[in-house]
């Protein structure tokens, strides 16, 4: 397929309640080579058809309709990104519209060692690894693999290759590392990296989630207030899922409230998975298949037009409708039955690009 010419006018849209369509959260594969606890925990899932998934091309093509409606920013995820093969040329692919001004990738640091150069080459504007703990035996217990090392080696070629946009997210578990949060804000340091710690989300349903594993925003400021002093919020935000703040020694570092402290009055962001089904929450109980009518070549504008429809159409608030079943007393964990989800892979996280 080749790709469609680029229309460099972008015509902003905006769903019901005023947000616009923005940052795209891009996912190349469902597959991943760990098995962490929170996220994909048993051993094996029922996989997309890999006739479904989507080329390279095909994905660029996508972008693009996404583009000529006011996205710019697009993060590459999975499953584990980096095990979908040639994942550098995908990003020269979409950085040939230069109304991307940002490619970023979201990886567990598996592979990164092995990946990062080439990425780099490629133009990817900043990295974000997955990192629970510094604890070997805790990862092992945390992902059901002895990885840590590599991961390890994964953090050191960031800076070493010139990436200069560096993350480290970290779910906050209470009674699992709520004991590692200035430590891991230590290990940041050291690679001049930002950690930003993401409270425990209830997404899908094979995880083992429930109210009292949440370390809660207000949880992580007292602990590291008591090891650090006075803790100050930076002001700017945005549609930026963490709010930052800085220590007294300048050290900054962010929290993902989403579960306590919801933040979809400003969420920009939409979910295009592997195969081609496009979500426009996180919690969305269903997307928009934009495989289909792209296979059937529809005509470019048509394809807008579904994008512009969809999003303009969207009311979806789903943390706060879980905040509010909470306060209700109704939130539990496991909301999607085990079954269900066997049936219907794009239900979990790891499918639809977390």
């Amino acid at each position: 397929m080749n790709l469609r010419s680029v229309n460099t006018a972008q015509v902003p849209v905006v769903d019901r309640y005023e947000r616009p369509l923005r940052s795209l959260r891009l996912s190349v594969t469902d597959r991943c080579n760990l098995r962490c606890r929170y996220c994909m925990p048993e051993p094996e899932y029922v996989w997309l058809p890999r006739e479904d998934i989507l080329s390279f091309e095909e994905m660029a093509t996508l972008v693009g309709y996404c583009a000529d409606l006011g996205v710019d920013k697009v993060r590459l995820t999975g499953g584990e990104p980096l095990l979908r093969r040639d994942l550098p040329r995908l990003v020269r692919l979409l950085l040939q519209d230069r109304r991307i001004t940002e490619v970023a990738l979201t990886t567990n640091g598996v592979l990164l060692a092995e990946y990062a150069q080439a990425l780099y080459d490629a133009g990817l504007s900043r990295v974000t690894v997955s990192l629970d703990t510094l604890r070997p035996d805790r990862f092992r217990r945390l992902t059901g693999r002895d990885e840590f090392s590599r991961v390890l080696d994964g953090i050191e070629s960031v800076g070493k290759v010139g990436f200069s946009d560096f993350k480290l997210d970290t779910v906050a578990i209470r009674g699992f590392n709520d004991d590692e949060l200035s430590p891991l804000i230590e290990f940041a340091k050291h690679y001049q990296a930002e950690v930003r710690f993401i409270e425990y989300m209830d997404v899908g349903g094979a995880n083992e989630w429930s109210m009292d594993k949440v370390l809660s925003q207000d949880m992580i400021l007292d602990a590291l207030a008591r090891r650090y002093g006075r803790i100050a919020p930076m002001p700017e935000r945005g549609a930026a899922p963490a709010q930052r703040f800085h220590l007294p020694d300048g050290t900054i570092f962010g929290i993902i409230p989403s579960t306590t402290a919801p933040f979809c009055a400003q969420c920009d962001r939409s979910r295009l998975t592997a195969d081609g089904l496009w979500y426009l929450c996180l919690y969305a109980g269903s997307g928009i298949d934009l495989r289909k009518p792209l296979r059937m070549n529809e005509h470019p504008e048509q394809m807008r037009q579904i994008i512009r429809s969809g999003w303009a159409a969207r009311r979806d608030r789903g943390a706060e409708a879980r905040k509010a079943l909470e306060q209700a007393g109704l939130r539990e964990g496991g909301l999607i039955e085990i079954d269900r989800l066997r049936e219907d892979p794009h239900l979990e996280m790891h499918a639809r690009g977390g």
